[in-house]
């Protein structure tokens, strides 16, 4: 029990460190989303008075006559109140709004793209590993190859390949624009045509470090006298692979899992600017692009929570998957 309240210690005293460094960092940054606010107002025509500029302040929360720690003890409040804010690129849409209608495209395809990886990389690195000179094995070197390759190159490849050349998928985008979005078969069908190939990318590029690592990690886990002591037992081969060997050899693939996971939310900015995809990446790009502080803390944040929430989840698994990781704790 000790080991569980002190690790939801230490991440509770990570959050709070993590707001406090999302409330600092905009604020350093060059660029005022009221003065962006105000541009925009003056191309429209509109007039800039100084009861306008205070009025643009209070509205996003950054009142210069205002202490710098009040402004911390109510960005705080505002937080356990779900209150992001109001978006300066999407204005007058607030930053709830702009992330709950990208977040789920990231989630949707950085997520499975990474499970994918995650599973298939793992299975074929533990037959790698364990039936080491086939096939499996010989594709490591170019596995590996691919995960050094940046996923903007790889998806201009894919996209000249696939999309331009042989017209097998779709370009840019997320959805056949002529559709309305909805869970109609005809827009899910087209949102997975449109989600192949920017998932195919992120498959392609991440599952040769999952491969690589788990048959090294099953190479060294063979030698090991427990696993030496079942075969000699004569125990089955699928029964020493799964019980005995890998069971301990993907503990740390499972620790790297938790961690791609918790980034899943981050997305792949790069991909889906490539792929002109509607995801959380694409709503951080533009967010910097224009200093939207607002939309940049509420991304941050949730970014924060998924990667510190998905730790936290395998550290306690971890302490039932391996009860001697409790124990040295």
């Amino acid at each position: 029990m000790n080991y569980f309240v002190r690790k939801l210690g230490f991440y509770a005293v990570a959050l709070w460190a993590a707001l406090t460094l999302n409330f600092l960092i905009p604020r350093f940054m060059p660029g005022n989303p009221v003065d962006t606010l105000l541009a925009k107002l003056q191309q429209r025509g509109g007039s800039v008075t100084p009861e306008v500029r205070r009025s643009y302040e209070l509205l996003l929360g950054t009142d210069s006559e205002e202490p710098i720690w009040n402004q911390y003890f109510s960005y705080l409040a505002n937080m356990l109140k779900g209150d992001m804010g109001i978006s300066v690129s999407s204005f007058p849409a607030s930053v709830s709004d702009v992330i709950g209608q990208s977040l789920p495209w990231t989630i949707m395809l950085v997520g499975l793209a990474t499970l994918i990886s995650f599973v298939v990389g793992v299975g074929m690195g533990i037959f790698a590993g364990w039936k080491p000179g086939t096939w499996v094995d010989a594709l490591v070197p170019a596995t590996t190859l691919l995960a050094a390759v940046p996923y903007f190159w790889l998806a201009l490849i894919l996209v000249f390949l696939i999309a331009s050349t042989l017209q097998w998928l779709p370009l840019q985008g997320g959805y056949d624009v002529i559709l309305t979005p909805g869970w109609d078969p005809a827009f899910i069908f087209s949102a997975i045509e449109y989600g192949i190939l920017p998932a195919l990318t992120i498959v392609i590029s991440s599952i040769g470090g999952w491969l690589l690592g788990m048959r090294n990690m099953m190479v060294s886990t063979l030698s090991e006298d427990y696993v030496l002591t079942a075969e000699a037992k004569g125990l089955k081969s699928s029964r020493v692979i799964m019980r005995y060997a890998a069971r301990n050899a993907v503990l740390p693939s499972v620790a790297g899992f938790a961690i791609s996971l918790g980034f899943v939310v981050s997305g792949s900015i790069l991909t889906e600017l490539v792929f002109s995809y509607p995801g959380i990446g694409t709503s951080l790009l533009k967010a910097v692009q224009n200093n939207d502080f607002a939309l940049m803390q509420g991304i941050f944040l949730v970014i924060t929570l998924t990667v510190l929430g998905a730790n936290l989840l395998i550290d306690l698994l971890y302490g039932v998957i391996d009860p001697r990781t409790r124990v040295r704790s």
